[in-house]
């Protein structure tokens, strides 16, 4: 960028950097714990996602960081690895985003049926607000959705007699305040986002009312907050569910980065993303995120909007963003410490809430039933099981819905004006699940008939079909049955095979 354009657009960037800044900090520490994790590991993250992420990026207007979306995965590796194994995943997630980006795979990470990615979202949203309500009220999550739903009365009656009373009136101020400001809010003052200033009021009010509440521990040294990774811990990977942890990361990670990223470009009329190098980008950050031991990150929808809403039009107030968390960190950590957890829960939850989106699930049902079918079985799927399985069973409904329509032949025989002259119309696909119908009204054709076969209503024909049909035209020859296969429209391999075929005619 040239002097004198760096001049023009910097006031813009800058201020637009800082409104980011604002709504990332309190998101960056409110994902690690939901993650299960220190808050200091999701301030890592953003900063990496602003400094390299930022400057690497496709997507110049789109702003990286530690995603709800991948809270959830993320607390159950934690709890079944262990956060040692955390860094190793990241390593090899972020090296396959790295590769499909080089490899110019980047538009194959969108081709994911909407109605399983809000499925995903809303599951996803679900299972943070079951287990956000526990630390709304100081305290500790369950390991599952159901877990935290069953435990929840019991923690409400523990919180009662203690402390946790206090946590949960912060946590529901601070949902209130984002609610009410989101509503309310002057024009003039859109670009202050309602979580910080619903964390805001609620840590002055904890301060002030001197409130016994648990309260974010962020090291004094931003050193003391890396776990570097160990190279001993690089052969666990050898293990198959590390493997298939750091695929589903990888996976999840690119599709929610990509979408995201189209869904920016909607927002202004910019520079459009470069899909393949945001991959390589994303791919970058999470090796660096690997070695570091922080969070995962993807491309946010939420932090990205803001940077379009507050005027952004170059990757500079994404990469400054990330120098404003750097700086916090290192010189007022001492504010972080001051933030309740309570607070940050309260966020999360709103958050949670937001991501189960009912007018997707409603604009779904212009597709017919099976979108929305899909888009619940994946967000139960995930709630009762876990975010893996979840989005399984979603691509299983959506490639059992793509048979479904692909074996789809309807078969009529109807009678023609010319006296023995028939007519067997197939409309559709053609496969071997259609043999056995198709055989039955081959059964019902009367002797000496001869049968025309238009194929140019089919979209698909397999052997299968073609071959009973060239079997059936041999076995009746003798009987007086002919049968003339009209393949207009299909390649001509198909039509040369047709007429050289014994006892069947064919018309080009």
């Amino acid at each position: 960028m040239r002097a004198a354009q760096l001049k023009a657009v910097l006031p813009r960037e800058l201020l637009a950097s800082v409104v980011v800044f604002l709504v990332a900090l309190p998101l960056c520490m409110g994902i690690a714990i939901a993650s299960g994790l220190p808050p200091s590991k999701g301030l890592i993250t953003g900063i990496i996602g602003g400094l390299v992420v930022g400057w690497l990026a496709g997507s110049p207007l789109q702003v990286s960081g530690p995603a709800a979306g991948l809270a959830v995965l993320v607390f159950e590796l934690v709890r079944q690895h262990g956060i040692a194994m955390l860094g190793p995943i990241l390593l090899l997630a972020g090296f396959l985003q790295l590769v499909a980006g080089r490899l110019k795979l980047g538009c194959w990470f969108r081709v994911t049926a909407p109605a399983v990615v809000y499925g995903m979202l809303a599951g996803i949203g679900v299972l943070i607000v079951l287990s956000q309500v526990h630390v709304m009220l100081d305290a500790v999550p369950k390991p599952s959705g159901l877990d935290n739903l069953a435990a929840f009365p019991a923690a409400v009656i523990q919180a009662l007699p203690s402390f946790g009373w206090q946590a949960g009136l912060l946590g529901l101020s601070t949902i209130a305040v984002m609610w009410l400001w989101e509503k309310l809010r002057p024009h003039s003052l859109r670009f202050v986002p309602g979580a910080l200033l619903g964390v805001g009021l609620a840590t002055v009010a904890s301060l002030v009312l001197a409130l016994q509440v648990k309260r974010v521990e962020v090291p004094a040294n931003l050193a003391e907050a890396i776990d570097w990774l160990r190279p001993a811990d690089l052969l666990n990977l050898a293990d198959p569910a590390l493997l298939i942890a750091a695929f589903a990361v990888a996976f999840i990670a690119s599709a929610e980065t990509l979408l995201s990223a189209a869904a920016v470009d909607r927002m202004h009329s910019g520079q459009r993303s470069d899909f393949d190098r945001e991959l390589s980008a994303q791919g970058v950050g999470n090796m660096l995120c690997g070695l570091l031991g922080a969070l995962p990150m993807t491309g946010v929808i939420v932090r990205s909007s803001a940077n379009v809403q507050a005027g952004a039009t170059t990757r500079l107030s994404t990469v400054f963003h990330g120098l404003w968390l750097l700086a916090f960190v290192l010189l007022l950590s001492s504010v972080l410490q001051s933030i309740p957890v309570a607070s940050l829960a309260g966020v999360l939850v709103y958050t949670g809430f937001k991501l189960v989106d009912l007018k997707a699930f409603r604009g779904l049902g212009r597709y017919g039933r099976m979108p929305m079918f899909t888009y619940a079985a994946t967000a139960l799927a995930i709630i009762f099981t876990d975010l893996l399985t979840g989005v399984l069973i979603g691509f299983g409904l959506t490639l059992a819905k793509l048979a479904w329509k692909a074996s789809r032949l309807k078969i009529s025989l109807i009678d023609l004006p010319a006296d023995g002259e028939m007519e067997l119309r197939l409309v559709g696909a053609a496969t071997f699940l259609k043999v056995p119908a198709l055989t039955q009204v081959l059964g019902s054709i009367p002797a000496g008939a001869t049968v025309h076969v238009p194929l140019n209503n089919l979209s698909y024909i397999d052997h299968s079909c073609l071959e009973l049909l060239e079997e059936w035209g041999r076995a009746n020859a003798a009987k007086g049955s002919k049968l003339l296969i009209e393949a207009r429209g299909l390649k001509r391999r198909l039509e040369g095979r047709l007429r050289t075929t014994t006892g069947v005619g064919s018309a080009a």
